[in-house]
């Protein structure tokens, strides 16, 4: 699960839309009891469906979340796993973290803790090139889940791929060969620019020096590769795959905090900053935040006041005007306006209340 997943997600309405979410478990002997919740969740939503709906009438819904539910290999779950169904389509997402146990049925599919876990861990992308195929993985730490969607994984069909290389005289095979691939991956750049574009995340490319060069000369998307491993990869399994990764994004995220305190530091010195979560509310809706900073563990329940505009923290966190965390809602909104969240150490941000916004203007 994404952000390109659930922006798609957010874009479906209709009633009825059923959410179901729940933890899993990757060894044995939890995961025996995997199967058994995920039926027990699915009857619960078939009955709240069929107490408001006649069965004729929600019949395709009713199989679309049955066949879902039956597609699942339990043997290869991760920490979480969600079903997003209506009448139209059908999404199930393994997450590598856990999340609480719903169901949920209303006029759009349920995001709120797939954004809130989202934001609260370190995540990148992994692209690995190669012929056969090239695959993309959304990344948590040291765990990858690949994408398969939106053309991903994408192998090479073309001449000196799955085709063989033209022949005759005058004919220059190895430079043949190397336009070929400059295109190839001319069009894993353009696949990937959709995931970039919804979820900016660090990049880190694989693959050997010749399809390193090549995506390297051809990409749009340099800016965001923060490390690269060299060599051939292909047959490297996600999990082996993960531990080689990690350690060069392990480096760029500790790398990435000192740079954000040190530019926290400027701002303050140029009275271009906000501190305190109701005037980083206030700055952060004007579309102001270039950057916020945030404790790791920090979580605030909020309201608004009668005007909409102001924050007030509460220890309540619950009713219809509460926000179960403001700090949550804060990190969408610096997102969506373009902005960067960077997560620090508990303590750092004491001077600040735990939260600090690094002003445009």
């Amino acid at each position: 699960m994404n952000r390109h997943d659930i922006l798609v997600l957010q874009q479906i309405s209709g009633y009825p839309c059923v959410t179901i979410t729940l933890p899993t478990h990757r060894t044995s002997p939890q995961n025996r009891q995997d199967p058994v919740r995920v039926k027990n969740l699915l009857k619960e939503a078939t009955d709240r469906l069929l107490s408001e709906f006649d069965k004729r009438e929600i019949d395709p819904l009713l199989v679309r979340m049955e066949n879902l539910a039956e597609s699942i290999d339990f043997r290869h779950v991760h920490d979480g796993l969600v079903l997003c169904v209506n009448q139209d389509v059908g999404h199930l997402f393994h997450l590598p973290y856990t999340i609480p146990e719903r169901v949920i049925i209303d006029k759009s599919f349920f995001t709120r803790d797939l954004v809130y876990v989202m934001n609260r861990h370190l995540r990148y992308w992994t692209l690995v090139l190669s012929e056969q195929p090239t695959r993309l993985f959304e990344a948590t730490r040291d765990d990858l889940i690949e994408i398969r969607e939106e053309g991903f994984p994408l192998t090479h069909e073309g001449p000196g791929g799955a085709q063989p290389l033209p022949g005759g005289f005058g004919v220059q095979r190895s430079a043949y060969r190397d336009e070929q691939h400059r295109q190839f991956f001319r069009q894993v750049d353009s696949a990937l620019r959709p995931f970039l574009v919804d979820d900016p995340l660090p990049l880190v490319v694989v693959g050997v020096d010749r399809f390193l060069s090549f995506f390297n000369e051809v990409s749009e998307h340099k800016d965001a590769i923060v490390a690269t491993l060299n060599g051939s990869h292909d047959r490297t399994s996600p999990h082996e795959l993960g531990k080689l990764v990690w350690p060069l994004l392990s480096d760029h995220f500790a790398e990435q905090k000192q740079t954000a305190l040190s530019a926290l530091d400027q701002a303050v010195g140029e009275k271009k900053y906000a501190s305190a979560i109701g005037e980083v509310w206030h700055l952060a809706q004007q579309g102001r935040g270039k950057l916020l900073l945030v404790e790791e563990n920090y979580h605030q329940p909020a309201r608004l006041d009668e005007s909409g505009m102001h924050l007030i923290p509460t220890d309540e966190a619950t009713g219809p005007e509460m926000m179960e965390d403001a700090v949550d809602e804060i990190i969408e909104i610096v997102l969506r306006k373009q902005g960067q969240v960077v997560f620090v150490p508990d303590g750092v941000l004491e001077a600040h209340q735990r939260i600090a916004l690094v002003l445009r203007f």
